[in-house]
């Protein structure tokens, strides 16, 4: 009885040993099949030398642009148009060469970017309330959602003469025009963004005490960040079309001069060099917004949720 007695206590703790090698086995098993789990899904972009990402970002564009320039230069050189109807691209360059010798170039963009600024801060507060509002009660869903989809559809200088006979010759008609070309595009933005959230998240934000105000700051309005994010992109591309499309109808000496009156000015003398410098300028600030303000935004947010991938 007394050996017997001896080696139990030994053989339990082999046993012991045993069962913990096998959990320990086990549990390295899992972490290993995790790991190749983790390694099929496609991988985060990590954070590269900002002078690589630039370059890198930068070089397509640049060949897109020469090819354009080479190919107008041709069109030019072969008179596919009279050289008074189709300038080169050294005529464009020395009318806003002649322009920023005035003074008046940056004046020039200062009004249209100024105005279009405060149209569209004002666009995502109207914009951000009235999509909250859409997506969250039904019966205003149901009522008016198909009519924000359809002003999102509708042209924006289609606005233009009845702003003109609301609010006159003023600003107050440029900043009408621009306010109904982005808010539905914003709102139905926000709008989808809260159709994609989870359940369970507004679940898991109910059971915590995030409900009313507190909810949508804390809970609706993160989870729906992408987006609300997408729908702000396309809402200044509409904000700054429909600016465009203002500037160009509603011209009076006191609005001051923005690019759409710059652009209706080179129409009137007929300069095409004047035309064609003033529609270069316009798309040179639509780029330079969405590159230098949305797109990093849109990159950040993306990144933290780990949507943006490697293909």
């Amino acid at each position: 009885m007394a050996s017997t007695e001896t080696k139990d206590p030994s053989a339990a703790a082999r046993k012991d040993e045993a069962t913990a090698t096998g959990d320990d086995a086990a549990a390295g098993d899992i972490a290993g099949l995790e790991a190749g789990l983790d390694a099929l899904e496609s991988r985060v972009v990590d954070r590269q030398p900002w002078l690589r990402t630039a370059a890198s970002k930068a070089f397509p564009p640049l060949v897109a642009i020469v090819i354009v320039l080479v190919v107008w230069q041709l069109a030019y050189h072969f008179e596919l148009k009279p050289h008074y109807l189709l300038p080169s691209p050294v005529d464009v360059a020395h009318s806003l060469q002649q322009k920023w010798l005035e003074g008046t170039l940056l004046s020039f963009v200062w009004t249209s970017v100024s105005r279009g600024a405060l149209g569209f801060v004002a666009s995502v507060a109207l914009g951000t309330v009235l999509g909250l509002v859409v997506a969250r009660v039904k019966a205003v869903r149901a009522a008016i959602g198909p009519i924000l989809s359809g002003l999102q559809s509708l042209p924006s200088v289609a606005w233009v003469p009845a702003a003109i006979i609301w609010f006159g010759l003023s600003d107050a008609t440029i900043y009408a025009v621009v306010l109904l070309g982005a808010v539905p595009s914003i709102a139905n933005g926000l709008v989808a963004g809260v159709d994609q959230i989870s359940p369970l998240y507004l679940r898991a934000g109910r059971t915590i005490g995030a409900t009313g105000p507190a909810g949508i700051r804390h809970v609706l309005l993160p989870a729906a960040l992408p987006g609300y994010i997408a729908g702000l992109k396309q809402g200044w591309a509409f904000s700054w079309r429909s600016l465009m499309a203002a500037e160009l109808i509603v011209n009076a000496p006191d609005l001051g001069t923005g690019l759409g009156q710059l652009l209706e000015q080179g129409r009137e003398v007929q300069d095409m060099s004047w035309v064609l410098a003033a529609i270069l300028l316009i798309l040179l600030v639509g780029i330079s917004i969405e590159l230098l303000i949305f797109a990093p935004i849109e990159r950040r947010v993306l990144r933290s949720r780990g949507l943006l991938v490697k293909s």
